[in-house]
């Protein structure tokens, strides 16, 4: 009788875990669903905040994206700071020669035993060279009904202060060009600073909504214009003045070099005429 009723008691215990085992799988497949689409939902902005969000307002996108007028004034910018930068390099390289030539003539120059070995140990493209060929062929060719009418002194000094005045020509140019963009560059930039902050303001007063967001990116990516103005003006500005200093020094002994030839080549004359 025992056994009977254990083995009914375990028949209904089997029927009960097959009837309650479909339902308890169907309530976990809903329960597994729900938590991945949890755990979707917490690393989605985390995916999204590993990836850095695009700056409409930067000026990379004012390249690709601006209006005509602000690509034309970055692009006017850029040309007139590369000019300043290549003005800059190629003057200083010219200034630093002349220098390094001033100093080796006032060596060796008028110590050769004649002017003319003098003028054949200079560089061809020296422009002491220059100043000395000049200085040579006025003193060696005085002569026409025009020319005879001023003394051989001026007219060697004539011809050597011409001589002075290209070589100061030729280490100055350029120089205009810095003082230029010093002086326009950050108004090109304000410019584009004012012409940005009104299509802002116009856009944003079509749009009825004048929020902070709506307001501080258009303006702040207006003020990259002035910014970029002024990080033009300013090499620029220094560079002249700095050139302009060395430009002084090296004509300082340029003109010294004139002088000293315009003697040596008067008291040559001088001799001559004993």
């Amino acid at each position: 009788m025992i056994s009977r009723i254990t083995g009914f008691l375990a028949a209904i215990a089997m029927a009960a875990t097959l009837a309650v085992s479909p339902a308890h799988a169907q309530d976990q497949k809903p329960a597994d669903a729900a938590s991945a689409a949890v755990v979707d939902a917490a690393a989605a902005p985390a995916a999204a905040a590993s990836k850095p969000a695009e700056n409409p307002y930067s000026l990379t996108n004012i390249l690709a994206h601006g209006n005509i007028v602000d690509q034309f004034v970055l692009v006017l910018l850029g040309i007139m700071s590369m000019g300043s930068w290549y003005i800059l390099v190629v003057r200083l390289w010219d200034t630093s020669k002349l220098a390094s030539e001033a100093k080796e003539v006032r060596a060796t120059f008028f110590k050769k035993p004649s002017l003319a070995d003098g003028v054949r140990a200079l560089k061809e493209e020296s422009a002491f060279r220059y100043i000395a060929t000049t200085a040579i062929e006025a003193s060696e060719h005085h002569e026409g009904a025009l020319t005879e009418n001023i003394d051989h002194s001026s007219w060697v000094t004539m011809n050597v202060d011409r001589a002075v005045a290209d070589v100061n020509s030729k280490i100055s140019a350029g120089l205009g060009f810095l003082a230029t963009v010093g002086s326009t560059a950050p108004f090109i930039g304000l410019f584009g600073t004012v012409w940005g902050i009104l299509n802002a303001l116009t856009a944003i007063g079509l749009a009825g909504q004048a929020s902070i967001d709506k307001v501080a990116g258009p303006v702040g990516a207006a003020l990259i214009m002035t910014a970029i103005g002024l990080f033009v003006a300013v090499p620029a500005v220094l560079g002249y003045n700095w050139l302009v200093n060395r430009n002084k020094s090296v004509m300082s002994q340029v003109r010294s070099f004139a002088g000293d030839l315009h003697g040596v080549l008067m008291g040559n004359r001088s001799v001559a005429k004993r």
